[in-house]
């Protein structure tokens, strides 16, 4: 050690430093750079090896394409949500569930499942089914807290079932298969839809007045005009059913046969999904826009994609990893215990940060050790998506609380409420990943089957 401390010492103040920047509100892109670079630098004491370590490390994430898959699937999920097809489903499916009490809530969870299909971000589903959503509840006198809720807990599906952003950063940073990725959220992202669905109907028989029903199953007010006025033709709601699903279809499908690339199904999907935008009345000027807002919401991942890995670099070459992963492994927690541990710290971490930035400072840590604790990749990698995705409902950061909040725009509704009534969707994540840790075949077995 070039600065005269021992190994411990520096390793302390290098993970200190970073939870200092972090705590004090300086960028994460920031954070992570600064840490690297200062690391590198008193380890070594040759600022030389620091520029050869930022060089090769931008060089190399600048030449690999596979970082282009997140701004063109996020493109893809932009077009789509742009064209209104979207809605169209949306409709089509809450018509559908005519007959089941809560059905403008269960058509949310629904809604927000097959729209996770084409979009990654949690917060794009958020923000589009509040402004779907939330109107139909209120004027069918569901209770507020619990329409929103309905809409923030269903929103976490956008990070689970693929393509998702967080799928995609994992699979970069832990360099497995994105594609395998995807598969393995498949059948747990079906579990925990059911398990909200499962929810809200127990939720709409026990308290009816949560989804705008007396105590014999009629309607508080009358909504056959909302009824009228939100119909839309069967063609509509059909040609936008075989838009969606054939999108889905066409680019999950190819990927999972290797007929192309997760970069390449990203950018059949971009290009389906501008036809559809187009197809349905989309301007240059709607499409540009759409274009721009997708490079400045993706910019910034990009390039937290990049310092992320200039930081694994460097506690790997200064030994931190490998200490922290020491430590882990010699509390004597045990299998179950230690994933508990390191769920105690996403939650912590996701109640003052953002889900990829808790990804870019612990992934890179945590799976070695799930690995070499004999947990599955796969398995892991979406019981720590889930787990950081409930980082999302709780206080008091909760992005998507406040993101669903600020689209509302109700003053009628408190963000506590919303925190309140998320609390069910928060323990179903719970349960499903304890599911995860104790059967992680759920998770293995679509990627064991066709990889």
């Amino acid at each position: 050690m070039k600065v005269g401390l021992t190994m411990l010492e520096f390793e302390l103040i290098l993970v200190g430093l970073l939870l200092f920047f972090v705590a004090i509100g300086v960028h994460i892109v920031i954070a992570l750079g600064v840490t690297a670079v200062l690391g590198v630098y008193f380890a070594y004491g040759d600022f030389g090896m620091v520029q050869k370590l930022v060089g090769s490390t931008s060089y190399e994430g600048l030449r690999n394409y596979v970082f282009a898959v997140i701004p063109l699937f996020m493109l893809m999920g932009e077009f789509i949500s742009k064209s209104g097809t979207i809605t169209d489903v949306y409709r089509g499916i809450q018509r559908g569930l005519k007959k089941l009490p809560g059905r403008l809530a269960l058509a949310t969870v629904m809604g927000n499942a097959i729209f996770s299909f084409v979009t990654g971000v949690s917060i794009a589903s958020a923000a589009a089914f509040t402004r779907i959503a939330y109107p139909e509840m209120k004027r069918h006198r569901y209770n507020n807290g619990f329409s929103l809720a309905s809409i923030t807990g269903s929103s976490v599906l956008g990070m689970l079932i693929p393509p998702s952003v967080l799928m995609i950063v994992w699979g970069i940073l832990t360099e497995r298969s994105i594609g395998q990725i995807f598969l393995a959220g498949v059948i747990p992202g079906l579990l925990l839809t059911g398990l909200f669905i499962v929810y809200i109907l127990c939720a709409a028989l026990i308290m009816p007045k949560l989804v705008g029903l007396n105590k014999d199953g009629t309607p508080i007010a009358s909504t056959e005009e909302v009824e009228e006025e939100n119909l839309e033709t069967q063609g509509s709601v059909l040609w936008s059913s075989i838009w969606l699903f054939g999108i889905i279809a066409t680019v999950l499908g190819g990927i999972w046969v290797g007929f192309f690339s997760p970069t390449e199904g990203a950018g059949v999907g971009a290009a389906l999904g501008l036809i559809l935008a187009i197809s349905k009345g989309a301007t240059a000027k709607d499409i540009i826009g759409t274009i721009l807002s997708v490079g400045r919401t993706s910019a910034p991942i990009l390039l937290l994609l990049l310092t992320a890995s200039l930081y694994s670099r460097s506690l790997a070459m200064t030994g931190v990893t490998s200490t922290i992963q020491d430590l882990f492994l010699s509390t004597g927690f045990g299998y179950v215990g230690i994933v508990l541990l390191m769920m105690l710290i996403w939650f912590i971490l996701g109640m003052i940060i953002d889900s990829i930035s808790i990804m870019l400072l612990t992934v890179a840590i945590f799976e070695p050790i799930a690995v070499s604790l004999g947990i599955e990749p796969m398995a892991f990698a979406i019981l720590g998506i889930i787990a950081i995705e409930a980082g999302l409902l709780t206080p008091p950061f909760g992005l998507l609380v406040y993101t669903v909040k600020a689209s509302a725009r109700d003053k009628n509704v408190r963000l506590g409420q919303i925190f309140y009534y998320s609390i069910p969707y928060w323990i179903i994540m719970l349960i499903t990943v304890m599911l995860l840790l104790l059967f992680p075949g759920i998770a293995t077995f679509l990627p064991n089957l066709l990889f």
